[in-house]
C-alpha cells in the first residue's frame, strides 16, 4: 500500500480526558487512489489530515508513505520533508502575485526555464493556461481553487491532501469542480486524501471513503458498501436518508425473514439468523429508496411532510401503526400533506442492528 496509517491517535491538551481528537485510526490507500474522510463537525477528520501532513504530532500510532516512515514513536518527519501537497478551503493564494507566480512559488529551487515549463504544464492541466498573468482577484472562486490545486501539484508531491476545498463555493460549482478535480488527479496518477462534510462530494470523488465519529473511523470502504452495507449503526444513520424500523427475525419454510411493519424482508446473503439478537428483536434500516409508492399496495401511509427535489419528492410518511418511513417518489406523483398513499418495500440488502427505542429518522 502507498499510504498506511496504523492506530493513529492525535491528542490536544485542552480536550477532555479520554476523548482523543483522533482515536486509533487505521486505513490504507493504494497508489493513485483517492480517499475521502467525512463526518460531523469535530469528528477528527481535519486533525487526521493534519497528522498525515506533519502539522500535528502523533500521540500514538504510525504513518508510512511509499515505504517511508513519516511518524512513529520517536519519529516526526517535518512537513516540508514529506513530499506532501496541501489544498486548503480558503485557497491561501498570494493576492500580490499573478496566477503563474502563485503556482511557481514552491518551485524556487528549479532553474528558471524548468520553473516556467512546470508552471505552464500544471496551469494547462487545470485548464487555466490562459489566465497565467491575471491576479487572483480577477478569477472566480472555482478558478482560484484550481490555481491552489495547480500550486500544490507543481512540486510533484507524492501525496495530495485537500481540506474541504469546495466549502466556499456554491452547490452547482462544487459538483462540477469535484468531478473535474477527480479527473485531474486520475490523469496525474497522484494519491490523494480529501476531507469534506458533503456526502455527495465524497461519493463523486472518492475511491474509498471513511466515516469518522468522535475521533474514530467507523468504516473505510467504497461508496456502495457504505450506503448498502454500513458496518455500524452510526454509518447507517449518517449516510443517506432512512429510518430504523422495528423488526423481528423469524424462521419460515423458505428460510429466515425479518418481519417489519411493511411486511417480511428477505436477503439470501445477509438476512440475520434467529438468535442473532436478544428475543430476535432488531432494528431494520429502511432507506428512502427502499420504499416504493404503489397505490395497489396493501400497506397505507399518511404523508406528514414532503420536500421537492426537482425530479422527485422526499416524502416523510407515517404508518397506521405509528412508525415513520421515508420515500423517494417521482415528482409527478404530487400528493398532498395529510393524504394516505400505498407503499411497499423493495429491499435488496437487509441491514439490521440491535434494537433501540425511539429512533429518529436517519436523514443524513
Amino acid at each position: 500500500m502507498f499510504l498506511e496509517l496504523r492506530d493513529v491517535s492525535v491528542r490536544y491538551a485542552a480536550r477532555r480526558a479520554g476523548h482523543d481528537a483522533v482515536d486509533r485510526v487505521s486505513l490504507t490507500l493504494g497508489t493513485g487512489q483517492i480517499g475521502v474522510l467525512i463526518g460531523p463537525s469535530g469528528c477528527g477528520k481535519t486533525s487526521l489530515l493534519r497528522a498525515v501532513a506533519g502539522l500535528e504530532r502523533l500521540a500514538g500510532g504510525r504513518v508510512e508513505m511509499d515505504g517511508r516512515v513519516l511518524a512513529d514513536d520517536g519519529i516526526h518527519l517535518a512537513p516540508e520533508d514529506r513530499r506532501i501537497g496541501m489544498v486548503f478551503q480558503d485557497y491561501a493564494l498570494f493576492p500580490h502575485l499573478s496566477v503563474q507566480d502563485n503556482v511557481a512559488f514552491g518551485l524556487r529551487d528549479l532553474p528558471r526555464p524548468d520553473r516556467q515549463a512546470r508552471t505552464a504544464e500544471v496551469l494547462d492541466l487545470v485548464g487555466l493556461g490562459h489566465a497565467a498573468r491575471r491576479a487572483p482577484h480577477q478569477l472566480s472562486g472555482g478558478q482560484q481553487q484550481r490555481v491552489a490545486l495547480a500550486r500544490a501539484l507543481a512540486p510533484r508531491p507524492q501525496l495530495l491532501l485537500l481540506d474541504e476545498p469546495f466549502s466556499n463555493l456554491d452547490a452547482d460549482l462544487r459538483d462540477r469542480l469535484a468531478h473535474d478535480i477527480r479527473t485531474i488527479l486520475q490523469r496525474t496518477g497522484i494519491t490523494a486524501l480529501f476531507v469534506t462534510h458533503d456526502q455527495f462530494e465524497a461519493f463523486a470523488i472518492g475511491d474509498l471513503i471513511g466515516v469518522m465519529h468522535l475521533g474514530r473511523l467507523e468504516q473505510w470502504d467504497d461508496a456502495y458498501s457504505l450506503y448498502h452495507r454500513p458496518a455500524t449503526r452510526f454509518v447507517a444513520d449518517f449516510i443517506g436518508h432512512g429510518v430504523f424500523a422495528p423488526g423481528r427475525v423469524v424462521t419460515t419454510p423458505a428460510g429466515p425473514r425479518v418481519m417489519t411493519p411493511l411486511g417480511a424482508l428477505a436477503d439470501a446473503a445477509e438476512c440475520p439468523l434467529p438468535g442473532a439478537y436478544p428475543n430476535d428483536e432488531c432494528d431494520v434500516l429502511l432507506r428512502a429508496d427502499d420504499i416504493v409508492h404503489d397505490d395497489a399496495a396493501p400497506v397505507r401511509a399518511r404523508i406528514e411532510r414532503k420536500a421537492f427535489r426537482g425530479s422527485e419528492f422526499l416524502y416523510t410518511l407515517r404508518l397506521a401503526s405509528g412508525e415513520r418511513v421515508l420515500a423517494h417518489v417521482p415528482s409527478h406523483h404530487d400528493h398532498q400533506v395529510g393524504e394516505w398513499i400505498g407503499i411497499r418495500p423493495v429491499v435488496d440488502h437487509v441491514v439490521t442492528f440491535e434494537r433501540r427505542e425511539a429512533d429518529a429518522p436517519a436523514e443524513g
